[in-house]
């Protein structure tokens, strides 16, 4: 690889023979490793190197987009993505402008995984598994997987911004399959960090009590199904944000369907005016942050919901001066051939005022819901189920249940939260976001506990 100074140097004076309205060029590089174990024997190992990159070009609204593996014929490259974008252009450009920046951003890292030896890693996937295979005799198959990303980012504009970027992640990922007959259930958990190797070791520990809630939930009951009352804990709370609200916050999807733009119009009342959500990309050291997004917007915080009432959207430049709004940073991209779409960075239900302990004295039946393992949702509607739960009786947590599901109208369901805690976490997990065939793009989110009246359980 040459020097990072040739290669914003071969990048900017490419620039300076654009023929469209506007170009960049985002050129990346990563290097990667998986250690991955499934049952009792190893699943595969590798370790990669790859750079490559995207030239985009915009004249007269149409976009050319053309992709690369090397700097080299960059010119041509570039001319190329100018002459499609002349020839599918019929409107005019918008986009709307942003500072112009120039940032170098290396990581700042606490252990960097990148001088941990393989075997060690290795090592660590080993004992692990066998923790998991080992918890309970029910336990029919496991599923250990550590990864690491080292990704560096040069961005380019004709406008003259330019940012270099290092974004590292590392993921350590656990899931027990227990059996019982022709019952089978699994319990999981992931680590995520953009900063320490340790995070992903740490999750070593946990391994033991992850087999043991596979095996317990071959035991227990189906949930009643019908309107209860639900507390969802930090993970689930905030999952159900970025699922079910967050997702309608992004522009991209907002300006061109009236009726969505209705739903989520500014000012409009939709949860309890003790609701706050945001999206912050800004926040320390999370694997959902970034300097500048994409197309060289510099990360922000957006607030989304204020006092239960719409108070933001996530924009890209061009659904920003679509829709006469101000660019928020949210341009992402999965990767290196991969053009930048509206996605979130990380984002949370703000803390309230009660305690944790408040929530649950609040409610004589219902149920506490856990993590999450999977879900749909279509416009305001949504379906999630919690990895586990427990019954909620008389203000205490009871027994444990399984196979709870959550299902309702958003905006019905954000008016039914009757309790906040002050308790927000955010979880940076082992998965990532996907959208427009673009995954798992890292995002962090979180929430403090909250309470939900009325909302329809599904179980038995």
């Amino acid at each position: 690889m040459t020097s990072e100074d040739n290669i914003k140097d071969r990048m900017t004076d490419a620039l300076k023979r654009c023929t469209a309205d506007y170009a960049e060029i985002r050129f990346e590089s990563d290097d990667s490793a998986l250690v991955s174990f499934r049952g009792r024997e190893s699943d595969r190992m590798s370790v990669s190197s790859t750079h490559g990159g995207i030239v985009r070009a915009c004249t007269r609204g149409g976009w050319g987009i053309v992709a690369f593996e090397s700097l080299d014929r960059l010119d041509e490259r570039l001319r190329e993505a100018c002459r499609c974008a002349a020839l599918c252009g019929r409107e005019t450009t918008q986009l709307a402008e942003t500072p112009i920046v120039d940032i170098e951003r290396p990581a700042a890292m606490t252990r960097d995984f990148r001088g941990v030896p393989l075997d060690e890693k290795i090592a660590l996937a080993d004992r692990t598994n066998a923790l998991v295979l080992g918890a309970h005799p029910a336990i029919e198959s496991s599923h250990v997987a550590y990864t690491e990303q080292f990704r560096t980012v040069r961005f380019a504009s004709s406008r003259g911004s330019w940012f270099m970027e290092e974004r590292p992640r590392v993921v350590f990922r656990i899931s027990a399959t227990a059996r019982d007959g022709s019952l089978m259930q699994r319990a999981h958990d992931s680590v995520g960090s953009a900063t320490d190797y340790h995070a992903a070791a740490a999750l070593e520990a946990k391994a033991n009590d992850i087999g043991k809630r596979a095996a317990a939930l071959l035991k227990a009951p189906k949930p009643e199904g019908g309107p209860t009352t639900v507390v969802l804990n930090p993970l689930m709370a905030g999952v159900f944000i970025h699922e079910a609200f967050g997702h309608l916050s992004e522009a991209d999807h907002l300006y061109e369907n009236p009726r969505m733009r209705e739903m989520m119009r500014l000012d409009r009342e939709i949860g309890v005016q003790t609701l706050n959500v945001v999206d912050d990309g800004t926040w320390p050291h999370s694997i959902g942050s970034l300097a500048c997004d994409d197309e060289g917007t510099p990360a922000s915080k957006t607030c989304l919901i204020r006092a239960g009432r719409v108070a933001g959207h996530l924009h890209s430049r061009e659904t920003a001066a679509r829709m006469d709004a101000a660019p928020t940073g949210n341009a992402r991209a999965v990767g290196r051939h991969h053009a930048p779409i509206v996605r979130m960075t990380n984002t949370l239900i703000e803390n309230g005022t009660d305690t944790p302990e408040s929530l649950f004295k609040g409610v004589d039946r219902g149920y506490y819901a856990c993590d999450y393992f999977g879900g749909q949702t279509a416009l305001e509607m949504f379906t999630f189920s919690s990895a586990y739960a427990y019954r909620i009786e008389n203000g205490k947590i009871g027994a444990m249940v399984r196979d709870l599901t959550l299902s309702g109208n958003l905006f019905e369901t954000l008016r039914a939260i009757d309790g906040i805690a002050n308790d927000q976490r955010l979880y940076q997990g082992g998965g990532g976001c996907g959208k427009g065939g673009q995954s798992p793009l890292p995002v962090g989110l979180g929430a403090p506990h909250i309470r939900i009246r009325n909302i329809v359980a599904g179980g038995s």
